[in-house]
């Protein structure tokens, strides 16, 4: 039986997927997101670790099309906040809210000295096969916070993280800045490394 050639990014963000889209470009694989399917069912990112959250992405796609998925789940680590918001980053003071996420994050870490307001960028990437074949890895970036935003590019909490490598945040960061030193694009990266092994057993 020949082997699927389409795998699945479950993900409804086009800034992610155009990051992994740039990855697989040397690859003969039609990659498709879940604005391709819209009847798969809703997914409950309940669980309490990254990778958790990830596989219930994947597997959940995986379930609904028959297809290889490949699921992220990524978050803020601040040193500060004990870990806050972690898993829970993308709704921290709501929905998927960027601007108040933002906000939210600013004001906790109202009085905390720059010094002190490190912080890690963190994803997790879990690939399913539907023959059950997992494949597991993680990245990180690690900087600080800003006190107020900076730049327009980026998403989530680009516009207060800042870079030391660049001394900018990763919102004045272009995308291929961006790539080469971003928590998904060192998941991505050793991804990379372990695809090909993978994709082909």
């Amino acid at each position: 039986m020949t082997k699927p050639q389409t795998l699945i990014v479950a993900t409804n963000n086009p800034n992610k997927a155009r990051e992994f889209g740039a990855m697989f470009e040397k690859y003969a694989i039609t990659i498709k997101t879940l604005a391709d399917f819209p009847n798969i069912p809703e997914i409950k990112e309940n669980g309490i670790t990254f990778e958790e959250n990830a596989t219930k992405k994947a597997q959940t796609v995986v379930d609904a099309t028959g297809l290889p998925a490949i699921a992220d789940d990524s978050g803020l680590m601040v040193d500060a906040l004990h870990g806050d918001p972690g898993v829970f980053s993308a709704r921290y003071a709501g929905d998927h809210n960027d601007a108040a996420n933002n906000a939210k994050l600013l004001a906790n870490l109202g009085g905390v000295p720059e010094e002190k307001r490190t912080a890690t960028f963190h994803t997790t990437l879990v690939a399913i096969k539907p023959d059950g074949a997992k494949l597991v890895v993680n990245g990180e970036l690690h900087g600080r916070i800003l006190i107020a935003p900076r730049g327009d590019n980026g998403f989530g909490y680009d516009p207060l993280f800042w870079s030391e490598q660049y001394q900018k945040s990763l919102a004045e960061l272009t995308p291929e800045q961006k790539n080469a030193i971003s928590h998904r694009g060192d998941a991505l990266r050793k991804l990379m490394k372990k695809f090909d092994e993978w994709w082909v057993q």
